[in-house]
């Protein structure tokens, strides 16, 4: 399974402005995901790909989806890609997925509490979990386990 992320439009079929009805649509008929929890009129709406461990957080603001958040994959052998211009957000070094990233002219915002930004793309990195992710030899997260794409910064 591939997710493009798509810079002030959304995350594969979940597009940035869609109502409730729309996306909950969408899960349905995509069928990937299992939705974990959501209100009749939620803020935010969970999902799960059983298979992978990858959760998705669809947030609404009024209405309309203004984020999605997605959580790296806990089954480290599953086949899942989560892609930004071309580059694997999941399975790539965090340092070395910065240093592509601003190759190809994106300004970096680093940031010393576990997330990184690009503010021109409104796109946030984080590689602070609880969860077992693969480390270095000092005990940092080798990959980012998070990745936001919003409306807003």
């Amino acid at each position: 399974m591939e997710l493009e992320l798509f810079p002030h439009s959304g995350v594969e079929l979940f597009r940035l402005g869609m109502s409730v009805e729309e996306a909950r649509d969408t899960v349905q008929a995509w069928g990937l995901f299992r939705t974990v929890s959501s209100d009749p009129v939620p803020g935010q709406i969970n999902l799960l790909h059983e298979e992978s461990g990858l959760d998705i957080v669809l947030g609404f603001t009024s209405g309309a989806l203004s984020g999605v958040e997605l959580f790296r994959f806990t089954n480290e052998d599953a086949d899942v890609r989560v892609v930004l211009d071309g580059l694997d957000v999941f399975r790539t070094p965090s340092e070395g997925l910065l240093e592509q990233l601003a190759e190809r002219g994106h300004t970096i915002e680093e940031d010393d509490g576990g997330f990184d930004g690009l503010p021109e793309l409104k796109v946030r990195l984080g590689n602070e979990s609880s969860y077992e992710y693969p480390m270095d030899e000092e005990g940092y997260p080798i990959y980012y386990d998070y990745v936001r794409v919003a409306n807003l910064m």
